[in-house]
């Protein structure tokens, strides 16, 4: 018999890179088929309808996305097809199978923190607008799980799209970096993400789920927790304010409650801190 086929987008990414590179461990039964842009393009959408049509996958986690506030503040338009056009159309495609769409914190205005998966949402940039937009698309199909996400630390294929890697590559060249003491998200390491996931699909679960690290940390917090790790490389920060911020609006306390996760996860989800200390020789 063959085992059942998963596609997973945005293979290149952080996180879909970790999904990928964790599914024998986690989901044995499945065949996986990374899917990078170098594979076909998704706003192609008569290419991925054949590709869909020859594979039949069975599963289908999402994970591309323009996912930057500053490359969606850039080109919103490019933004709205790629984070709300291709979900949509991959959603319709998976309409009788599992489909798994990475959100984002940033779908909240920042006021409160603590946000429930109930919590009313308020994005207030070009990259929360398209998020909260596709996940209400994937919603309405109840086979179909989105799940919220904070900052995810790892090490990228390319070297540079994680947080942390932006900061060692800027204290590897001596350069300090502004962190700011009043932004306050929950990290968590990408693993521990692609370890959740995994678990909620074998269980069969549906729906909004809020996946972060267990303790609210500001980009300062953040920041210390790296220059510790790091002392090699003589880290310079200094601490500053997301209200002088030239750039988008930033939403100064999108922290996540995951209490819903924790309680039907086999192991509960760490704080980055926490996960930092348990894992010392981890490579970054």
């Amino acid at each position: 018999m063959v085992a059942p086929l998963a596609w997973i987008t945005g293979s290149n990414g952080l996180i879909g890179n970790y999904v990928v590179q964790s599914a024998p461990k986690f989901a044995p039964r499945w065949r996986v088929r990374a899917l990078a842009r170098a594979d076909f393009d998704l706003l192609d959408f008569a290419a991925v309808e054949r590709e869909f049509a020859k594979d039949k996958p069975q599963l289908v986690i999402h994970c591309a996305a323009i996912s930057t506030l500053a490359a969606a503040h850039k080109n919103p338009d490019l933004t709205r097809r790629v984070n709300v056009d291709v979900t949509a159309h991959l959603a319709g495609l998976a309409a009788d199978v599992q489909f798994m769409f990475f959100s984002t914190d940033l779908v909240f205005d920042g006021r409160k923190g603590n946000y429930v998966e109930t919590d009313a949402v308020n994005p207030i940039h070009v990259y929360g607008e398209t998020k909260l937009a596709a996940e209400q698309i994937v919603l309405k199909n109840p086979r179909h799980t989105v799940i919220r996400t904070s900052l995810n630390a790892g090490i990228s294929r390319t070297g540079s799209r994680a947080f942390n890697e932006e900061l060692r590559l800027l204290w590897e060249k001596g350069k300090a970096m502004d962190l700011f003491t009043d932004e306050f998200r929950c990290p968590i390491f990408a693993g521990e993400t692609a370890r959740a996931v995994w678990e909620l699909m074998n269980q069969g679960r549906t729906g909004l789920y809020h996946v972060a690290g267990a303790e609210k940390l500001s980009r300062w917090q953040i920041g210390q927790l790296f220059a510790a790790r790091w002392p090699q490389l003589h880290p310079k920060i200094t601490p500053g304010s997301a209200k002088n911020f030239p750039g988008p609006p930033r939403a100064l306390d999108t922290s996540l409650n995951i209490a819903k996760v924790q309680k039907v996860l086999s192991v509960p989800l760490p704080g980055l801190g926490e996960w930092l200390a348990a894992n010392p020789n981890e490579p970054f």
